[in-house]
């Protein structure tokens, strides 16, 4: 087994800031290291779960409904790897990934619309929450009958600390966006330029920062106080990875991260067993505490050489591999209105189609299609985004994790070819 260089409390209802070592729920450059480490090693970094567990193995969705999204992410780290500059890539490769054997489940959830929403939110305001059975590779769950499926298991959530300039930049744009309706809980931003107001509502335009429930490591005093004025809130992916969810990224991947401040501090957890392009919940993949397996490397001067200021990434090969799906298409008009070139409310379509299919194909709730494109390894693809004035998408359900057939019957045998 690979050092470990993390470690959680196999008593899982230890919060992340009574660790051995406490991790961190904001990004802000002078949280501490947790540990440093050399590179061209592999090393072992345990995880919370990234609500600190907050979530209970049970048939009713209170603790959803009731969640404190206050403190999360809870993210281990940061680690400092020696050597390592601003202007460097931080080479990750993804060597292994899985859950605690003290708790073999992941959780599904769909916040209620109060309390942050979703995708879908409008169509679904209330919470709900899938338990999901984890069986080596294989899972299944007791509130979504029908499938069994393998994971793609990968981290939802990773980055390096931004440089004080960096930081100052997020809370800049963040906050211009914010400015756009300032008072706004839900709903569209206010019409501009003879934009229709009325579409479906979403959740707030952006997260300032918030002291309220920060954990910033070990720093403390003043210190703390200063940082957490000013630490950005882990929810959005930015420029340094963050919470990209990125389903592919399982083991075998490599993952090129920008370098931001010496040593690069870097972060990860928001482990998922399974999830489904696009998050769609919010919750929405199988969520988990677990380990995972790291390898470390640098190229030194690698963002001025290859030019990127973001992560890229080379997906692994080990993961589920379908071969049929059923696929539904999504376009940019909803509700009457048509959306110039809006890549969102043509993925919200598809997902709203895929639903409607499958509530009466596998006699679910709409909630239960919704937990189940969330969670399982369904695949979201851009089709066009020229095509004035729509952009199309598909989303891609693989046909052999269901125990009944998907397709719609009486049309003939058809002329497609079938796997055997």
């Amino acid at each position: 087994m690979p050092e470990v260089i993390f470690e959680i409390n196999r008593d899982l209802s230890v919060p992340m800031a009574h660790q051995a070592v406490p991790g961190h729920n904001r990004w802000h450059p002078d949280i501490p290291p947790a540990n440093t480490v050399r590179p061209g090693a592999t090393y072992r970094i345990e995880c919370k779960d990234w609500t600190d567990d907050q979530v209970r193995n049970s048939d009713d969705a209170e603790d959803i409904r009731t969640m404190n999204l206050d403190p999360c992410h809870v993210l281990s780290g940061p680690f400092a790897i020696e050597g390592l500059e601003p202007g460097d890539l931080l080479v990750v490769d993804i060597v292994g990934i899985g859950p605690f054997e003290e708790q073999p489940w992941g959780y599904t959830g769909i916040f209620a619309k109060e309390n942050g929403g979703g995708f879908l939110t409008d169509y679904s305001p209330g919470a709900s929450k899938a338990i999901w059975d984890l069986d080596g590779i294989w899972t299944t769950s007791r509130h979504v009958p029908g499938v069994r499926f393998i994971g793609n298991s990968h981290p939802g959530l990773f980055g390096c600390a931004p440089s004080p300039d960096l930081l100052a930049e997020w809370n800049r744009r963040e906050q211009a966006l914010i400015d756009l309706n300032p008072d706004r809980v839900t709903g569209d931003i206010p019409a501009l330029q003879g934009d229709v107001q009325g579409t479906p509502q979403v959740p707030a335009l952006a997260l300032p920062p918030l002291p309220k429930d920060a954990l910033l490591g070990t720093l403390s005093g003043s210190a703390f106080d200063e940082a957490a004025a000013v630490a950005c809130r882990t929810i959005p992916p930015r420029e340094h990875g963050g919470n990209v969810d990125i389903k592919d990224l399982g083991v075998g991947s490599r993952v090129y991260m920008p370098v931001f401040v010496p040593g690069g501090l870097f972060s990860i957890g928001d482990l998922h067993f399974a999830q489904g392009d696009g998050e769609i919940t919010f919750c929405g993949a199988i969520e988990m505490p677990g380990f995972i397996d790291l390898h470390f490397d640098v190229i030194k001067g690698g963002m001025e050489r290859y030019k990127t200021d973001m992560p890229f990434f080379k997906p692994g090969r080990v993961g589920p591999n379908y071969s049929e799906f059923l696929t539904f298409e999504g376009i940019s008009v909803e509700d009457g209105r048509n959306y110039y070139m809006n890549a969102t409310v043509a993925y919200r379509r598809a997902c709203l189609n895929a639903i409607n299919y499958l509530m009466p194909a596998m006699d679910w709730t709409f909630e239960q299609a919704y937990l189940f494109l969330g969670a399982a390894p369904i695949d979201g693809r851009i089709g066009g985004v020229v095509d004035i004035p729509n952009s199309a998408v598909s989303l891609s359900i693989p046909l052999s994790i269901f125990d009944r057939s998907l397709l719609p019957e009486g049309a003939g045998g058809g002329r497609e070819l079938v796997a055997d």
